[in-house]
């Protein structure tokens, strides 16, 4: 599979194969997804042991790369149902740019979109892709993150708290 590389302001500026991407440690865009229920919960998983990299930790909803040609958001669409077994509605919320290296030489060096969305129903996994999910309140996520943030994703570390401030500044109104 071939990923989109680009520039610090999402400019593409062509393809590479994704690994070879992450190994040589190439600006690439991405999407991260994070799905709330009705009670505001946030829908974890724990990514498959399996995984090129971070196998078992804890992370958002879903998140992945759009194919060449691919819009963003027609991309998230189509991987939350790929990995996550249902579609809901998605809104762009914001975007970053991050850069993790990885104990077995790889590097996610992403210009990551973030959509929201929100779920009430069955959720049905890939099992190559997922190892285990569960709905958390953010706090209590927040509060995990800070005592064992062995347990999650690079990204999921710098997002969350970025969709928290996202979030209070848009329900405050700002």
């Amino acid at each position: 599979m071939d990923v989109i590389l680009v520039d610090e302001h999402d400019v593409e500026l062509g393809t590479m194969e994704k690994m070879e991407a992450h190994r040589r440690a190439v600006l690439h865009r991405a999407f991260s997804i994070f799905i709330f229920n009705d009670k505001k919960e946030l829908l974890l998983h724990q990514r498959a042991l399996s995984k090129y990299h971070s196998g078992g930790l804890w992370t958002n909803t879903c998140c992945s790369h759009p194919f060449p040609g691919e819009k963003t958001a027609d991309a998230a669409s189509r991987r939350l149902q790929e990995e996550m077994g249902f579609n809901t509605p998605l809104q762009h919320a914001f975007s970053f740019v991050y850069k993790a290296p990885f104990d077995n030489g790889l590097t996610e060096h992403e210009y990551d979109h973030v959509f929201t969305g929100t779920y009430e129903g069955p959720v049905s996994p890939d099992p190559d892709e997922v190892a285990d999910y569960c709905y958390k309140p953010v706090e209590e996520i927040v509060q995990s993150m800070q005592t064992h943030p062995q347990k999650y994703t690079e990204w999921f570390k710098i997002a969350l708290p970025r969709l928290v401030a996202f979030l209070q500044e848009k329900n405050s109104g700002a």
